[in-house]
């Protein structure tokens, strides 16, 4: 006597075009769509408990969490971009002293004559 297959085996031998056809026919079922609506909210509801639960505990261990870290690293970004402007100015301006440095304008003073 062969053994009855289970439903896993007829899934793995079920092609791809099968395997479509039964995740379409199983959500248009009302009960199985239903099923997965709950499912999908318990798990989004799970997940936002969790997300709270980790931002309390990281609070209570004086650890940054993700949002501490990004807004950090915006105000970093921010001050880099400060930082690399005034090295610019500062760049130029010491370019301008050189130049009147080694060019300066004289003037001529008019020599003494001789009386």
């Amino acid at each position: 006597m062969k053994e009855e297959q289970t439903i896993f085996d007829k899934l793995y031998e079920a092609s791809e075009e099968g395997m479509a056809r039964f995740a379409k026919e199983a959500l248009s079922h009302p009960v199985v769509s239903g099923f997965m609506k709950q499912v999908l909210r318990n798990a989004s509801s799970t997940k936002g408990k969790i997300d709270k639960s980790m931002d309390t505990l990281l609070a209570l261990l004086n650890l940054p969490s993700k949002e501490d870290y990004n807004r950090l690293l915006t105000k970093v970004e921010t001050l880099q971009g400060s930082l690399v402007n005034l090295n610019m100015k500062l760049d130029r301006l010491l370019a301008e002293q050189n130049k009147t440095k080694k060019n300066p304008s004289r003037k001529k003073l008019p020599s003494p004559s001789k009386s």
